[in-house]
This record gives structure tokens, C-alpha cells and sequence, in this order.
């Protein structure tokens, strides 16, 4: 288990990504708006789209309390707290990419509302009922052990909190590995919608709304191949010049069945 962490925390390491998000934004002292970073800090298949359609699905309020969980470079927090006007939480296993989401959250002005910490999803730094919303997208195909991972979100969430997720499942088999979460299987834990639906209810949830986005993505990522080059800053900055190649391999494994998009929003029961 513990090399798997390691493995995963490797993949995300991402050196020098404060110095390669400046030269790729211009100067500090210019602000920007969140949506303008939606090129570079949804990390996920259809991006800003997504995270606005699991926010609105998961009821988010100005009064929530929320968690992002593996939030990357912080760009669902950034886009919910100036969507809503919630405080929101983040968390990554990776170090750069904390310091990276830090980083842009003073360029967008929201440090007083958003806030991010290194943590493993499997222990979070949070007391018990601390959270309102809990949002997961595109971080449980990295895990494991689902059971120690949804456990842990029922724990930070009161009685009747929400908790949302967005997750790439199996369908007909295996994707075309490298993929933007794994370079090869040895640290992708793909799951099918169902057994991931049947492992967060044994953890205590309650399903509120569950839906297939598999057709969704595979739409999005054809107008991406019919697309030209995008011209501002992309996710190549944050993974790297390859990413083009594992983001296409994971298009073409949605296209071909082989993995499917799972969305869903969960109520949390009774503490145990």
C-alpha cells in the first residue's frame, strides 16, 4: 500500500511547476479571474463544465462548508468559492502541487476563502462533521483501498452532508495506458460504477442522484480532436508535454468502451 502512495505521489511530483505556471501567466501583480485558469487547473475530463455540473448537482450554498479532495492545482475550489461565496477546503498528496494551487489562489485573490494542504485522502487532517459538501473528481481511480477512502469522507462530513463525485470507472476492460492519472496499471484501481456505488454505500451514504457521463466525455473529447492547438495555457504546464498523448489515450479508451464516467451525489447517514 505504501509503495502505491508513493508511486501516485511520483506521478503528480511536478517540479519547478510555481516557476513554469509564472513564466506561462505573466506577472504577479496582474489579478486574475478563476474561469481564466480553467485551461490549466481542472484537471479532469471535461473540465470546467464538470465541476460546475457536480457543484450545481451536490445543492453547494453560500453557507457550505466544502472539501475538495486531491484537488490538484486548486481549480474547482477557486471556481466554487467565487461561484457560491462558500469557503473552500482543498487537499492534494502532492507537495507541488499544493504550493502550485497556493500560488494561484493569490493570483485570484481568494486567499481569505480558499485554503489547501498536503494530505493523503485515507487520513485527513479534519476533525469529525467538519465539512458540509465533500467533492471528489477524477482521485478514487488512484486509491486502492475504496474502503478506507470513503470511510474517511463520511467521517469529515456532518449527518446529511453531501458528498459528490466524478470518477472514471471500467466498463469493457482496461484503458490504453499512459493515461493522465497512471503511466501503467500499477497505480490505477479502476473500479465499475456499481461496485463504486456499492462500496461508498457500505461506507455510510445514502445515493441522492447517480447518472452515466460516458457519452458526455466521449463527445467532449471528439471536439478536443477536431479542435486546433489551444492557445493559452494548458495542462501541459502542470503534467507536463506529454500529457497531450495520455489525455488522448484516455479519450480513446472512453471512445471504444473500454472505461466509462461515473457521476453521483450521496447523503451521509448516521455515524456508525
Amino acid at each position: 500500500m505504501a509503495d502505491s502512495i508513493e508511486q501516485v505521489r511520483a506521478h503528480y511530483g511536478a517540479d519547478g511547476l510555481v516557476d513554469r505556471l509564472k513564466g506561462a501567466l505573466g506577472p504577479d501583480a496582474q489579478l486574475l479571474a478563476p474561469e481564466q485558469l480553467a485551461g490549466l487547473d481542472q484537471f479532469h475530463t471535461r473540465g470546467l463544465a464538470a465541476t460546475a455540473e457536480l457543484a450545481k448537482l451536490a445543492g453547494i450554498t453560500e453557507n457550505d462548508s466544502v472539501l475538495d479532495v486531491g484537488a490538484g492545482v486548486g481549480g474547482p475550489a477557486r471556481v466554487l468559492a467565487a461561484t457560491y461565496g462558500c469557503r473552500v477546503a482543498g487537499v492534494d498528496l502532492s507537495e507541488p502541487f499544493v504550493e502550485a494551487a497556493r500560488y494561484l489562489t493569490a493570483r485570484t485573490g481568494q486567499r481569505e476563502r480558499v485554503s489547501f494542504a498536503v494530505a493523503s485522502a485515507l487520513a485527513l487532517p479534519f476533525d469529525a462533521g467538519a465539512f458540509d459538501v465533500v467533492l471528489l473528481q477524477h482521485v478514487a481511480m488512484n486509491i486502492a483501498d475504496r474502503r478506507a477512502l470513503y470511510r474517511e469522507l463520511r467521517r469529515v462530513l456532518r449527518t446529511g452532508g453531501r458528498f459528490a463525485t466524478f470518477d472514471i470507472v471500467t466498463a469493457a476492460g482496461e484503458p490504453q495506458y499512459p493515461v493522465p492519472w497512471a503511466r501503467t496499471a500499477a497505480t490505477s484501481f479502476l473500479l465499475s460504477a456499481t461496485a463504486t456505488r456499492a462500496a461508498i454505500e457500505r461506507a455510510g451514504f445514502r445515493t441522492l442522484v447517480e447518472q452515466d457521463d460516458t457519452a458526455a466525455a466521449k463527445a467532449w473529447f471528439a471536439q478536443l480532436s477536431a479542435a486546433d492547438a489551444p492557445t493559452g495555457p494548458g495542462l501541459g504546464v502542470v503534467m507536463g508535454p506529454d500529457f497531450r498523448q495520455l489525455a488522448a489515450n484516455l479519450g480513446r479508451s472512453i471512445g471504444e468502451g473500454r472505461v466509462g464516467v461515473f457521476t453521483a451525489v450521496f447523503e451521509a447517514g448516521e455515524a456508525a
